[in-house]
Protein backbone atom coordinates (compact mmCIF):
# COMPACT_ATOMS: atom_id res chain seq x y z
CA UNK A 1 0.00 0.00 0.00
CA UNK A 2 1.27 3.44 -0.93
CA UNK A 3 -0.16 6.88 -0.41
CA UNK A 4 1.53 9.55 -2.49
CA UNK A 5 0.83 13.11 -1.35
CA UNK A 6 1.57 16.00 -3.66
CA UNK A 7 0.58 19.58 -4.38
CA UNK A 8 2.34 21.40 -1.61
CA UNK A 9 4.33 24.56 -2.16
CA UNK A 10 4.86 28.17 -1.23
CA UNK A 11 1.88 30.49 -1.36
CA UNK A 12 1.05 33.94 -0.03
CA UNK A 13 -1.50 34.41 2.71
CA UNK A 14 -4.98 34.38 1.25
CA UNK A 15 -3.97 32.07 -1.56
CA UNK A 16 -5.04 28.53 -2.36
CA UNK A 17 -3.50 25.12 -2.86
CA UNK A 18 -4.94 21.73 -3.65
CA UNK A 19 -3.23 18.70 -2.20
CA UNK A 20 -3.67 15.29 -3.75
CA UNK A 21 -3.18 11.86 -2.25
CA UNK A 22 -2.96 9.06 -4.78
CA UNK A 23 -3.50 5.61 -3.35
CA UNK A 24 -2.17 2.33 -4.67
CA UNK A 25 -2.68 -1.11 -3.22
CA UNK A 26 -6.03 -0.17 -1.75
CA UNK A 27 -9.33 1.02 -3.11
CA UNK A 28 -9.48 4.44 -1.49
CA UNK A 29 -13.23 4.51 -1.99
CA UNK A 30 -13.55 1.74 0.60
CA UNK A 31 -11.41 3.52 3.16
CA UNK A 32 -11.72 6.49 5.44
CA UNK A 33 -9.10 9.00 4.33
CA UNK A 34 -7.64 11.63 6.60
CA UNK A 35 -5.40 14.65 6.33
CA UNK A 36 -3.06 15.64 9.12
CA UNK A 37 -0.36 18.27 9.44
CA UNK A 38 2.71 18.82 11.53
CA UNK A 39 4.44 22.12 12.03
CA UNK A 40 8.02 22.35 13.34
CA UNK A 41 8.14 21.69 17.06
CA UNK A 42 4.48 20.73 17.22
CA UNK A 43 2.55 17.49 17.37
CA UNK A 44 0.78 16.09 14.37
CA UNK A 45 -2.75 17.42 14.25
CA UNK A 46 -5.92 16.46 12.47
CA UNK A 47 -7.01 18.66 9.56
CA UNK A 48 -9.88 16.90 7.83
CA UNK A 49 -11.19 13.57 6.67
CA UNK A 50 -13.55 12.05 4.15
CA UNK A 51 -15.17 8.74 4.96
CA UNK A 52 -15.97 5.92 2.58
CA UNK A 53 -19.55 7.27 2.43
CA UNK A 54 -18.24 10.79 1.56
CA UNK A 55 -19.04 12.25 4.96
CA UNK A 56 -16.48 14.92 5.82
CA UNK A 57 -14.98 16.17 9.06
CA UNK A 58 -12.76 19.17 9.80
CA UNK A 59 -10.89 20.67 12.65
CA UNK A 60 -12.37 23.99 13.71
CA UNK A 61 -9.48 26.11 12.48
CA UNK A 62 -9.99 25.08 8.84
CA UNK A 63 -13.78 24.88 8.65
CA UNK A 64 -15.08 27.01 5.80
CA UNK A 65 -11.62 27.22 4.23
CA UNK A 66 -10.59 23.62 3.52
CA UNK A 67 -12.54 20.94 1.69
CA UNK A 68 -11.86 17.21 1.53
CA UNK A 69 -13.06 15.30 -1.49
CA UNK A 70 -12.35 12.09 -3.33
CA UNK A 71 -12.32 10.60 -6.80
CA UNK A 72 -12.90 6.88 -6.64
CA UNK A 73 -12.22 6.69 -10.38
CA UNK A 74 -8.73 8.12 -9.86
CA UNK A 75 -8.28 6.43 -6.46
CA UNK A 76 -7.28 9.83 -5.14
CA UNK A 77 -8.38 12.12 -2.34
CA UNK A 78 -7.95 15.87 -2.31
CA UNK A 79 -7.60 18.67 0.18
CA UNK A 80 -8.61 22.01 -1.29
CA UNK A 81 -7.18 24.77 0.85
CA UNK A 82 -8.44 28.32 0.42
CA UNK A 83 -7.79 31.54 2.31
CA UNK A 84 -4.52 30.15 3.56
CA UNK A 85 -2.91 31.66 6.63
CA UNK A 86 0.70 31.60 7.84
CA UNK A 87 -0.39 29.31 10.68
CA UNK A 88 -1.36 26.69 8.09
CA UNK A 89 2.34 26.21 7.35
CA UNK A 90 3.21 22.57 7.99
CA UNK A 91 3.98 19.24 6.41
CA UNK A 92 0.69 17.74 5.35
CA UNK A 93 0.12 13.98 5.45
CA UNK A 94 -2.64 11.82 4.10
CA UNK A 95 -3.65 8.61 5.82
CA UNK A 96 -6.04 5.73 5.31
CA UNK A 97 -7.95 3.46 7.61
CA UNK A 98 -10.64 0.83 7.33
CA UNK A 99 -11.63 1.42 10.94
CA UNK A 100 -14.71 3.38 11.87
CA UNK A 101 -13.39 5.10 14.96
CA UNK A 102 -12.83 8.81 15.38
CA UNK A 103 -11.49 10.30 12.12
CA UNK A 104 -9.39 12.81 14.04
CA UNK A 105 -7.16 10.32 15.89
CA UNK A 106 -3.85 9.47 14.18
CA UNK A 107 -3.78 6.06 15.88
CA UNK A 108 -6.92 5.09 13.95
CA UNK A 109 -5.01 5.18 10.66
CA UNK A 110 -2.99 2.24 9.37
CA UNK A 111 -1.45 3.69 6.21
CA UNK A 112 0.40 7.01 5.87
CA UNK A 113 1.81 8.99 2.98
CA UNK A 114 5.19 10.68 3.01
CA UNK A 115 3.98 14.25 3.49
CA UNK A 116 4.09 17.38 1.38
CA UNK A 117 5.30 20.78 2.58
CA UNK A 118 2.93 23.74 2.61
CA UNK A 119 4.42 27.13 3.37
CA UNK A 120 2.24 30.23 3.65
CA UNK A 121 4.02 33.56 3.67
CA UNK A 122 2.57 36.65 5.30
Amino acid sequence: VQLQASGGGLVQAGGSLRLSCAASGIAAGNFNMGWFRQAPGKEREFVGAVRWNSATYYTDSVKGRFTCSRSNLKNTVYLQMNSLKPEDTAVYYCAATSRIGSPSLPNEYKYWGQGTQVTVSS
